[in-house]
């Protein structure tokens, strides 16, 4: 029991270049996200227009953030002590609260989500003091991250007692502050790099459970019709399209961004793989969703236009942000791997412009098409692996 009462350490440092894997703790944590996830999967699905995707996204951003904030504290000090599982666990009764005023969170739910919202960020900010208190090489960072972490929480549970529209103002202050705080404290990073191994096993995982968001659309969208010829294949579509992003987007993960950053003190590398990661799984998310409808569609009547912009536009925004990544060597660096993710994006959105009047199964066979491409180009440039890769010179 002694071990468990130890102070939050330094998880970096001399230990940076041991593997290290997301503990039982994280994974447990995680969970509670699955249902955030889902409750904004199931949001979107019921508003399929460009208002509904949009609120879809402004509720997206901050469970987000969330789950970042809480992953990027245990990459640096997580040391499974008592007082960190206890932080942790009201790190994920906000985070289910925050799950819950996700239905009408734009709406009569929304001072509700205001509040769990800060009450998590306060959280965080009671564990950045204590890291810091008991870590004096850290005590800058912690401080700075504190404080910003503090006012934004502040923003979000002031905006709980004022009157939308103005709530949602202090809503974009409050995320302002946060986005921004990492990247004031940019040299400070540098002294204190996140773990190489640790940070992209966490991205990957959160980005596995927006990918099962779309394997759950494929099993609710033919389960709760009748099966026949046509839902059988769009089912078989459907599931081509996450098993191609998984396949590119797994194949190519990697530490290489905090490896300058600790080598060669870049942190904009580092900076850009992980923003970048919030419009990828948003993408993968909203996905899930589109792939739902186009099952749930009447097979033998041309897709909608909404869900043919929606499952299309999804996609597109996919293969952009995994060119730009590649492009930018922040996961597997690779010219030819970038033109064919931007080629699809164009090839994806004149689906969604002249695809007016297809049939649903032929709008998610193109895409899965599409898919299919990525996935042979990718396995012709080099062997699969589900380890993390290194980066190509």
């Amino acid at each position: 029991m002694a071990n468990f009462l130890q102070p939050p350490r330094l998880r970096i440092g001399e230990e940076t270049e041991e593997e290290r894997r997301a503990t039982w703790l994280e994974l447990f944590y995680d969970l509670v996200f699955v249902v955030a996830v889902s409750q904004l999967a199931h949001n979107l699905h019921d508003n399929v227009t460009l208002s509904g995707f949009f609120g879809f996204v402004a509720l997206f951003i901050p469970v987000w953030w969330s789950w970042i904030g809480s992953t990027m504290y245990a990459n640096r000090f997580d040391n499974d002590d008592v007082g960190h599982r206890l932080l942790t666990g009201l790190q994920m009764l906000a985070a289910a609260a925050l799950a819950i005023n996700i239905h009408h969170g734009l709406s009569d739910s929304s001072a509700g989500f205001a509040v769990c919202y800060a009450l998590g960020r306060a959280v965080l900010v009671a564990e950045y003091i204590r890291a810091g208190m008991h870590i004096p090489t850290a005590r800058i960072l912690t401080n700075s991250y504190a404080t910003g972490f503090a006012v934004a929480a502040l923003c979000w549970l002031v905006s709980a007692f004022l009157p939308i529209p103005w709530r949602f103002g202090f809503w974009a202050l409050g995320l302002i502050i946060d986005f921004a705080t990492p990247l004031i404290c940019t040299k400070l990073q540098i002294q204190l790099p996140p773990h190489p191994s640790h940070l992209p096993e966490r991205f990957g995982l959160f980005t596995m459970i927006v990918l099962g968001e779309a394997i759950i659309a494929v099993v609710d969208g033919v389960s709760e019709q009748k099966w026949d010829v046509f839902s059988a294949i769009a089912a078989f579509f459907g599931l081509g399209i996450a098993f191609g992003l998984w396949w590119v987007y797994f194949d190519n993960l990697g530490g290489t961004p905090i490896q300058k950053a600790r080598t060669e003190g870049k942190v904009g590398p580092m900076t850009i793989w992980l923003y970048t990661h919030l419009p990828l799984v948003i993408g993968i998310a909203a996905t899930g969703v589109g792939v739902e409808k186009v099952l749930l569609s009447e097979q033998q009547i041309a897709l909608p236009d909404a869900v043919r912009w929606l499952i299309c536009g999804s996609v597109a925004l996919c293969w952009l942000t995994l060119g730009i990544l590649h492009r930018l060597g922040v996961i597997r660096y690779c010219k030819i791997r970038a033109k064919y993710r931007i080629a699809a994006v164009p090839i994806v959105l004149a689906i969604a412009i002249f695809g007016k009047g297809l049939l649903p199964i032929a709008v998610i066979g193109l895409l899965a098409l599409v898919c299919l491409v990525q996935v042979v180009q990718d396995f012709s440039q080099s062997r699969p692996t589900t380890r993390l890769s290194e980066p190509e010179i």
